[in-house]
C-alpha cells in the first residue's frame, strides 16, 4: 500500500522548527486532500496544516507538544485501514530528556570564550559552509567550540576542518548558538534530535536542565545579564529575580508556544541590532480625503472596504525605493540590497502576533494591496496562511494605533533592518502656511532602524519621503 509522509512545514526562511500543537485526525481517520490535519505553532506563525493527500491517519509519529525541525516526518498518510501502524496507534512517547545529550560521564571540554563583540551569524555559518565543502576530514575540537559558541572560525588547513555532521550540529539556529554560549555549553558535544544530529533549542533546554555546564569561567557576552556571585570553580551566573514570593497572590500560566518563540525572537534581535528609533509627524488631511471620496465606488467594485492600511504601504513602498538601504539585511560584513519588496504587516491574534507579507508590494496598486492586506489578514486569524505568507519580509509595518497608541517603538524583525510603527489618527490644531489655525488630521509615525547599516540621515531621508508621499501624493492615480 502506499503511503505519505506528513512533515513538520518551514513557516519562513529563518524557522528551523515547529511545535506539534495539537492533532486535529486520531490515528485511523479518514482524512482529505487538504482538509486541516494538526496545529503547528513557531515564533512567526501558528497555522493548520493540512493533509498531503486523501487516505486514512495511518500513524501518528511526533506527539503533541513535541518540538521538531522543520522536514520532519510528523504522521503518516496510508491508503485504507490496512496501513495504520504503530501498534496501539497511538503517538510515540517523548524521549526522555537524557537522551538529547551524550553520554554524561566525560565532562565537556571548555568553550571558548566569546568576543564581546562576534560578527553577525551570518558570517559563520557561510565560513563554516565554505570549508566544510573544501576539507571534508576532522577538525580542531576548539576550533568546533569557538564556532559553537559563536565566535569566527578560520580553519587552519585541509586536515583540521570538521566533518560535515559536526558543522551541521554546531551551526544550529542562532538562539540556540547564543544560548549555549551564554550557558557555557560546547553544543558540538551534545547529541541532536533535529536533522542530521542537529541540536534544538529543546535538546539544549534538557542539557542544561540535566546540569551540563561549561566548566570554564568563559567571559560573559556584552549583551549577558549582570552576573550574580561566582559559582564554585569560577564559573559566573545570571542574576534571576524571583517574579513572587512564597505566599503571594499570584496565578501562574505556561507561556504559550508561539509567546515563548517571539520572547526569543525578539531577546534575539534586541541582541543582534543596535536600535534606533526617529520619530515623525504626519497630516493624514489629504489621504482622509481621498479615501472618503472614494469609498463608495471602491466598495461597489471590490465588495469590500478602502482602509488606512494600503496607503501607508504604498507611501512606504514608494520610500524604499527612494532609499534602498532601508530594504537591505545585513549578513556578516555585507550588505544584502533586496530587489524585491516584501512588506510584512502585522496582525494582533488574541494569542499573540503574527506578520504575513504581502510580496511585490511596488507591484500592486492601492486596490491590489488593499485586498491583498485583507486576505492575508483574514486567513491569519483562521489559522489558514501559508508557509510561503509568512516568510521572505524585508520590511515591516506595525500599527499599535488601532489599539489608540500615539506613537510605538517597535523592534526590528530579523533579518530585515527598519520597522515603521504607525500611531493613532486623531485631530489636531495646527498651523498652516500663512499662520493659518486649522483642523488637521495627524499621526506619528516610528521608525526603528539598525544602526548598523542605517544612519539618522537615512532614517530622516525615509521618514521625510513618507511624509511627503501621504501628505501630498495623488493617491487617486495609484488605485
Amino acid at each position: 500500500m502506499a503511503k505519505t509522509d506528513v512533515i513538520m512545514p518551514q513557516m519562513g526562511e529563518s524557522i528551523a522548527e515547529g511545535t506539534v500543537v495539537k492533532w486535529l485526525k486520531k490515528v485511523g481517520d479518514a482524512v482529505k486532500r487538504d482538509e486541516p490535519l494538526f496545529e503547528i505553532s513557531t515564533d512567526k506563525v501558528d497555522a493548520e496544516i493540512p493533509s498531503p493527500s486523501a487516505g486514512v491517519l495511518a500513524e501518528i509519529k511526533v506527539a503533541e507538544g513535541t518540538t521538531v525541525a522543520v522536514n520532519t516526518v510528523v504522521g503518516v498518510i496510508g491508503d485504507s485501514a490496512a496501513d495504520i501502524g504503530g501498534g496501539d496507534g497511538k503517538a510515540p512517547a517523548k524521549p526522555a530528556a537524557a537522551s538529547a545529550v551524550a553520554a554524561a560521564a566525560p565532562a565537556p571540554a571548555p568553550a571558548a570564550p566569546r568576543p564581546a563583540a562576534p560578527a553577525p551569524v551570518a558570517t559563520h555559518t557561510a565560513t563554516a559552509v565554505a570549508h566544510a565543502g573544501a576539507h571534508p576530514t576532522q577538525a580542531p575540537a576548539a576550533a568546533v567550540a569557538q564556532y559553537a559558541a559563536g565566535a569566527p572560525v578560520e580553519f587552519p588547513s585541509p586536515r583540521g576542518v570538521a566533518s560535515k555532521e559536526d558543522l551541521r550540529r554546531t551551526r544550529s539556529t542562532p538562539l540556540v548558538r547564543r544560548m549555549a554560549a551564554d550557558n557555557g555549553v560546547d553544543i558540538s558535544r551534545l547529541t541532536g534530535t533535529g536533522i542530521s544530529g542537529r541540536v534544538t533549542k529543546n535538546d539544549l533546554q534538557a542539557a542544561l536542565d540535566g546540569g551540563l555546564a561549561a566548566t570554564s569561567a568563559a567571559a560573559p557576552a556584552a549583551y549577558a545579564p549582570a552576573p550574580s556571585a561566582p559559582a564554585p570553580g569560577g564559573a559566573r551566573t545570571a542574576y534571576h529575580v524571583a517574579a513572587y514570593a512564597p505566599g503571594d497572590n499570584v496565578r501562574l500560566e505556561p507561556m504559550s508556544v508561539m509567546r515563548k518563540k517571539i520572547a526569543d525572537h525578539m531577546v534575539y534581535s534586541k541582541h543582534t541590532s543596535p536600535h534606533v528609533h526617529t520619530l515623525y509627524e504626519i497630516d493624514c488631511t489629504n489621504m482622509l480625503d481621498t479615501r472618503q471620496k472614494v469609498q463608495a465606488e471602491f466598495v461597489q467594485r471590490y465588495g469590500q472596504k478602502l482602509t488606512i492600511t494600503p496607503f501607508i504601504v504604498k507611501a512606504a513602498v514608494m520610500s524604499l525605493r527612494h532609499v534602498p538601504i532601508v530594504n537591505a539585511s545585513v549578513d556578516g560584513d555585507t550588505v544584502v540590497y533586496k530587489n524585491d519588496i516584501n512588506v510584512g504587516v502585522a496582525v494582533a491574534l488574541d494569542w499573540g502576533l503574527i506578520v504575513p507579507v504581502v510580496k511585490r508590494a511596488d507591484e500592486l496598486t492601492l486596490a491590489g494591496i488593499n485586498n491583498r492586506v485583507a486576505d492575508l489578514a483574514n486567513r491569519a486569524r483562521n489559522k489558514q496562511l501559508l508557509p510561503d505568507e509568512v516568510a521572505g519580509g524585508t520590511f515591516t509595518i506595525t500599527n499599535p494605533g488601532v489599539f489608540g497608541a500615539m506613537v510605538g517603538l517597535p523592534i526590528i524583525s530579523q533579518p530585515q533592518v527598519a520597522i515603521l510603527g504607525v500611531g493613532k489618527i486623531e485631530k489636531r490644531v495646527k498651523v498652516l502656511e500663512g499662520d493659518v489655525i486649522a483642523i488637521r488630521s495627524c499621526m506619528y509615525v516610528s521608525l526603528g532602524y539598525d544602526h548598523r547599516v542605517v544612519d539618522g540621515a537615512t532614517a530622516d531621508a525615509f521618514l521625510s519621503h513618507l511624509k511627503l508621499t501621504l501628505e501630498t501624493g495623488d493617491f487617486k492615480a495609484m488605485l
